[in-house]
């Protein structure tokens, strides 16, 4: 009748299946018998004893409201009268709601933190201990040492987990923005509406709390409106991926169509369009002809080379899952993983291991065919006026090799390509308006499709300015690159 409490059960995984042996062939089980298991997600941890257990996760509540109200929550009115100084319960509070914002900040990807770090209770608790025991040492004459109080919590309470320097630059902004004497005049806020509340007991506290918005803007943090868009579609996508990925994989009994014949036409499909083969020698002919130790076709060889795999490696895969489905051979792990995929409309893992990053497989299979065209078109009729950067397997190298070609050019002059730098002007022109390559005595090239995040850009003036509100992507005119 008693409960048995298991820790960590992810650094004795042994042990669990014969735990589940014991539990399951025992005849008399208490009713009052309770098995606690604490883990950390696992890959292998035993799918049998999860599917029969209760789960109960504890993670961050989302938003300023549930975070300050756990927090405070926790705080006893003992300790908010631990110390009679008036700086202390302000403080206290901007202590919590600085913890709330670290962690809030990291369900905005790169957006919230370029690394995501694992704030948790112990810095809060730590920082708190700081703060109480600086005002206990503290001279009533010189009062609060603000510079030291950001140090310990920018620095070392929360710094000490960060490693990027722009990160450290941020916590740094916040304790120099929210901790200092500013902080106890009447009209210091947060953010709008979110003020340091006046109050004597923790009910004072709970109540101010309660009244807070349920769903915060990204102001909040500190962040542009737009973030909140990045956040909402990562949210959506990973909940729709979840929910394609429990979906049950085996072929349909009904009427429909059976999952092996939709993946079949769409193999046949695919299989038609696929371009063909580069030969080897045509290829090594025409670079031949263009020059083929000029910097830029060697690339566009090394290019050429990664495109072939890939389709080879698609063309394989698509032959042999229409084999393995007419059941000719056996169907590995590797195809039915495509099969499963492909029927989700999402990229195989093993196209996608030497591919590039796309949202569905028809967009991936439709990128497959203009990257193609780009190369196969640059091959047999020379090189283009422009170039679409976001085409290329390596793009840092096809800017090297620009780099290297306009050294050369220029040796009699003495350059040296450690001193080449790049430089770019973005110009007025759109893709359909460039008639020839940029001109002779700059050189350089003229790329297309790249795109900027979280900015708009005024073609008239040629300058950045404020993205529009609700658009998170703006397409840029053509650049002009030089060295």
């Amino acid at each position: 009748g008693g409960w048995l409490l298991l820790q960590n059960c992810h650094l004795g995984l042994e042990f669990l299946s014969e735990l589940m042996d014991t539990i399951t062939t025992r005849e008399s089980v208490s009713e009052d018998f309770r098995t606690w298991i604490t883990t950390e997600p696992h890959p292998e941890f035993p799918i049998n004893l999860l599917q029969s257990s209760i789960k109960f996760t504890n993670e961050p509540p989302q938003g300023v409201k549930a975070g300050l109200k756990r927090t405070y929550s926790a705080v006893t009115q003992d300790l908010l009268e631990v110390s009679k100084m008036p700086e202390w319960k302000p403080l206290l509070y901007a202590v919590a709601f600085l913890h709330t914002t670290v962690q809030e900040r990291r369900k905005f990807g790169p957006l919230g933190w370029n690394i995501p770090y694992e704030f948790n209770q112990a810095d809060f608790t730590a920082s708190v201990q700081f703060i109480q025991n600086h005002l206990n040492d503290m001279d009533s004459k010189h009062g609060v040492n603000w510079s030291c109080v950001r140090y310990m919590l920018g620095e070392v309470q929360y710094g000490g987990r960060v490693t990027d320097d722009l990160d450290k630059a941020l916590l740094n902004t916040y304790a120099r923005v929210w901790f200092g004497e500013h902080m106890f005049s009447e009209k210091f806020c947060f953010y709008k509406d979110y003020v340091i509340p006046k109050g004597k007991t923790v009910e004072d506290y709970l109540q101010y709390i309660e009244q807070l918005p349920v769903i915060d803007t990204p102001e909040v943090f500190g962040l542009h409106p737009n973030a909140d868009i990045t956040y909402q579609t990562n949210l959506a996508n990973e909940t729709l991926s979840t929910i394609v990925s429990i979906q049950p994989k085996e072929s349909s009994s009904g009427g429909g169509e059976t999952r092996e014949a939709v993946v079949q036409r769409l193999a046949d499909e695919m299989l038609e369009k696929l371009p063909p083969d580069y030969n080897p020698h045509e290829v090594k002919a025409q670079l031949q002809k263009m020059g083929a130790i000029q910097p830029m076709n060697i690339f566009l060889r090394q290019e050429i080379d990664r495109m072939q795999h890939v389709i080879s490696k698609v063309r394989t895969t698509l032959t042999d899952l229409k084999l393995a489905i007419d059941g000719t051979i056996i169907m590995s792990e590797e195809l039915q993983d495509a099969l499963d995929n492909m029927y989700d409309a999402r990229i195989p893992k093993l196209w996608f291991r030497i591919s590039w990053e796309s949202t569905t497989l028809g967009f991936w299979f439709t990128e497959l065919l203009e990257r193609n065209q780009q190369f196969s078109s640059w091959l047999q009729d020379g090189r283009p006026n422009q170039f679409w950067m976001t085409g290329f397997f390596n793009p840092q190298g096809f800017l090297m090799a620009m780099r290297q070609e306009t050294t050369r050019m220029n040796l009699a002059k003495g350059w040296a390509l450690d001193s080449v730098v790049l430089h770019n002007e973005v110009t007025k022109m759109m893709k359909e308006d460039v008639v020839g390559p940029p001109p002779a005595d700059i050189g350089g090239v003229y790329i297309y499709g790249l795109y900027l995040e979280g900015a708009g850009w005024d073609r008239r003036n040629s300058k950045l300015i404020e993205s529009p509100p609700k658009v998170l992507f703006t397409s840029l005119p053509v650049v002009h690159v030089y060295a």
